[in-house]
């Protein structure tokens, strides 16, 4: 499998890599032995970055995808994982309700600050039992999340001290990368005016639907020498199933709007011979901005499906056929 670097930096990573979140049970439960399976599909396919994170499954993501890379050769694979939420125990009839089925008996406290995100990469080592990163994201740090005004403090955390903490776990050589990990381009943009960023995992922005990145990101991306790790391709279902009845766009019900863009994206990839779930897995990697496109799933048939959809290259042509019924923000 083809090989991109991340941002300015030595390291390298697939053009696909494998998103942690479902294994950590997102919306339904994974017993262990299918995460493994789905872990191993990814690997015999030539897939050699794994993200993963606290957030998901409440730690479980992470132990599930440390059993699995630690019976590989550690210069094999990249391995990412986020900062800003600091995981508590608590009883089980205390676990908070954030989609994941029988998540471990945490609760999420965020925590941007120097000191947290020290503490943050210590707690992932010991859930992984490995004794590096490579990648470490800021995870879900902005107004997405957090609201406006309690985004506020944690951006002001980040930029007096979290970046600081980041930037000596890498001259340490803990992590080798550093960037944020979020699902809008607005904090993206406020932080890397303030500070330079080796790569940023985007969520759901620059797809073939969500052109949201386009305007202002990828330019100061290409200035700033940071590339895009991009995840959420499908827009949370909808570029895979197209426009059905029930069909999700950022992680909720479609609107008439999105539903009509998608049946006309339908309509266009009908017309040029190529699924639509295929164009939005490409759509990404056309731009030389783009490192690798995350897939996230826990199902080994579905990770095998979205493989075979990468076999047969869509053309840039073919690509820009869709642009007149994309967001453009």
């Amino acid at each position: 499998m083809k090989r991109r670097r991340i941002g300015r930096t030595e390291l390298e990573v697939t053009e696909v890599s494998f998103g942690g979140a479902a294994i950590g049970g997102l919306y339904r439960a994974v017993p262990r032995e299918a995460a493994l399976e789905v872990l191993g599909v990814a690997w015999d396919a030539g897939i050699r970055y794994y993200d993963t994170a606290p957030f998901y499954g409440f730690g479980l993501s992470e132990r599930r995808t440390g059993d699995f890379l630690r019976d590989h050769p550690r210069d094999q694979y990249v391995l990412s994982t986020k900062v800003g939420r600091l995981l508590r125990p608590v009883p089980e009839n205390e676990v908070p309700e954030h989609g994941y089925v029988d998540p471990l008996p945490f609760a999420i406290d965020y925590d941007y600050s120097h000191d947290g995100i020290l503490r943050s990469v210590e707690f992932s080592l010991a859930r992984l039992g490995l004794n590096r990163i490579d990648i470490a994201f800021v995870h879900d740090i902005g107004a997405y999340t957090h609201g406006a005004e309690g985004n506020e403090r944690h951006l002001r955390d980040l930029l007096d001290g979290g970046l600081k903490a980041l930037e000596r776990l890498k001259s340490e050589g803990t992590i080798r990368a550093y960037g944020l990990g979020v699902n809008e381009v607005e904090v993206c943009l406020n932080v890397l005016h303030e500070a330079p960023l080796d790569c940023i995992l985007l969520a759901g922005r620059y797809s073939l639907l969500d052109r949201s990145a386009v305007a202002d990101l990828i330019p100061l991306c290409e200035a700033r020498g940071t590339t895009l790790v991009v995840g959420g391709v499908f827009n949370s279902g909808i570029l895979a199933t197209g426009a059905v009845e029930g069909a999700h766009f950022d992680y909720g019900p479609a609107s008439p709007d999105i539903v009509g863009r998608v049946e006309r994206m339908s309509a266009t990839a009908e017309r040029l011979g190529v699924p639509l779930a295929a164009a939005a897995l490409q759509f990404p990697l056309a731009s030389s901005v783009v490192s690798t496109v995350l897939i996230g799933t826990a199902k080994a048939s579905s990770l095998s499906r979205n493989l075979e959809l990468l076999s047969s290259p869509v053309s840039d042509a073919a690509l820009s056929s869709f642009d007149r019924d994309a967001i453009m923000l």
